[in-house]
């Protein structure tokens, strides 16, 4: 079991690498003896979380910056990463782009008969376009030498529609109600699509490639929105910022060798009900 997931020697590439789960997903990787790429929009975040990885873990790894929307940029990250280190193993898609919207302003404009187009193109394109292109890429290098993994982060609102119910805040009119915007569902609904596309296409050239769809993570939210999200959870609460590291050394790993094209649900059993 153990040699199931050693990931020694193989070199994982993580978009969205300095978030908040980008940093756990490379922890998990790191700890298996992985070498670690965070690619992230911000340089400084990137080679500073990647730092802090290598210190920890005593592994390699290293901070790139790259705008994944942008083809020549993510040509340019594939070929910067093949030189560094001769090879890619492992591709997680982590990237997205998520607007905080605490002010009245932002309330009303999450609402699909406000949502700008320009906010639909930025979200698109972050968390579904740049999955594309970063698969593109690092899945054909994957291709041609024998084999790899990817793994798209997606959500349990790619298998469900959101609640809008949790977001609602009393004394608002029903126009101002705060809601999940549209793109968080489309996105990830779309990479649950992407990885069943991917997984059939690559299956002949050894590229597994899966989806996760975690639930919420306690990241200091209100109580009140706590509450109401928790109560249509099973497990009755949101996850911790390490409970997805063991999904994620698996689907990584060789211990996931006979899976491909799957969404592993892992959110407290939330879409059960």
């Amino acid at each position: 079991m153990k040699d199931m997931f050693d990931l020694g020697g193989r070199v994982a590439v993580i978009t969205g690498g300095a978030g908040l789960l980008g940093v756990k997903h490379a922890e998990a990787l790191a700890e298996l003896g992985a070498t670690i790429v965070l690619v992230d929009i911000d340089a400084s975040a990137a080679e500073q979380r990647a730092a802090e990885i290598a210190e920890r873990f005593g592994t390699q790894a290293s901070g790139l910056a790259a705008d994944i929307t942008c083809p020549e940029a993510v040509e340019q990250l594939g070929q910067t990463v093949l030189s560094m280190f001769g090879r890619v193993d492992i591709l997680i898609n982590n990237a997205a782009h998520n607007p905080k919207m605490e002010s009245g302003g932002g309330k009303q404009f999450s609402r699909l008969e406000n949502f700008p187009l320009e906010m639909w193109d930025k979200d698109v394109a972050v968390g579904l376009t740049g999955s594309f292109l970063c698969s593109r890429v690092f899945g054909a290098a994957m291709a041609a030498a024998g084999g790899g993994v990817i793994l798209n982060v997606a959500s349990d609102l790619g298998v469900i529609a959101p609640d809008q119910r949790i977001y609602r805040q009393e004394g608002l009119p029903e126009d101002q109600q705060p809601v999940k915007p549209v793109t968080y569902s489309v996105v990830k609904h779309g990479l649950v699509g992407l990885t069943r596309y991917l997984a059939t296409y690559w299956a002949d050239a050894g590229v597994r490639v899966n989806a996760i769809s975690p639930g919420g993570v306690y990241n200091n939210q209100g109580d009140a929105f706590v509450k109401k999200l928790t109560d249509l959870i099973p497990l009755g609460r949101m996850a911790d910022k390490d409970e997805y590291k063991g999904a994620i050394a698996f689907l990584c790993s060789d211990a996931s060798s006979y899976m491909t094209g799957a969404n592993l649900n892992i959110d407290g059993g939330r879409t059960t009900w």
